[in-house]
């Protein structure tokens, strides 16, 4: 998870919020929204290298309309592509790669990178 400003085009990494058997933790997701009060909620959409849609997608679409409709929140999808690659290579070449998600949150930095994308190119937002 990231939070971003439009007004500042900025995002930082927040945290990771993980799924138990493919299945979000509704109440932590939602205390999350509940505290920081977004306006638009950006979802990763785990699309393919040539830009087709990947086995994931359909998951992912699934769970940003369920996030629309348990939040209340407006909701948008944005191309992940090697998001999660990119977060590793920062990772590895921050000063003290750990792996572990709480001191080095690779997740929450591609869920930055993600949200970063987006700020500058929102046009290219899709809808779930």
């Amino acid at each position: 998870m990231a939070v971003g400003q439009t007004l500042t085009v900025s995002a930082r990494p927040l945290t990771v919020l993980r799924a138990k058997d493919g299945k979000p933790h509704w109440p932590q997701v939602l205390k999350h929204i509940d505290d920081w009060q977004p306006g638009l909620l950006i979802v990763g959409l785990p699309l393919n290298i040539d830009g087709s849609e990947s086995e994931f997608c359909a998951r992912a679409r699934k769970f940003a309309r369920r996030l629309r409709g348990r939040s209340g929140c407006k909701v948008l999808m944005f191309d992940e592509r090697l998001s999660t690659i990119e977060a590793k290579s920062m990772e590895a070449k921050s000063k003290q790669p750990t792996g572990d998600y709480r001191q080095s949150p690779v997740d929450a930095l591609a869920a930055c990178l993600i949200l970063q994308s987006w700020l500058q190119q929102p046009d290219l937002a899709i809808n779930p």
